[in-house]
């Protein structure tokens, strides 16, 4: 996979194999989320915090 940024539009490359369908609910999930979402910032970075932190302290155990 890869990102790329350019002026106008962020390019996510997948290989061919990647299943088409099953892509494009995701994106169809994301786009209803993130435009149905009320939520501030500040409020998604202290989440993305919080998941990275319950991550790490699950593969710090084993």
């Amino acid at each position: 996979m890869l990102i790329e940024r350019t002026p106008n539009e962020v390019i996510i490359r997948l290989p061919a194999s990647v299943d088409v369908t099953g892509l494009q609910r995701l994106v169809d999930y994301l786009t209803y989320t993130a435009s149905a979402s009320k939520a501030t910032q500040e409020q998604v970075d202290e989440l993305a915090i919080e998941v990275k932190k319950g991550w790490w302290e699950q593969k710090r155990k084993r």
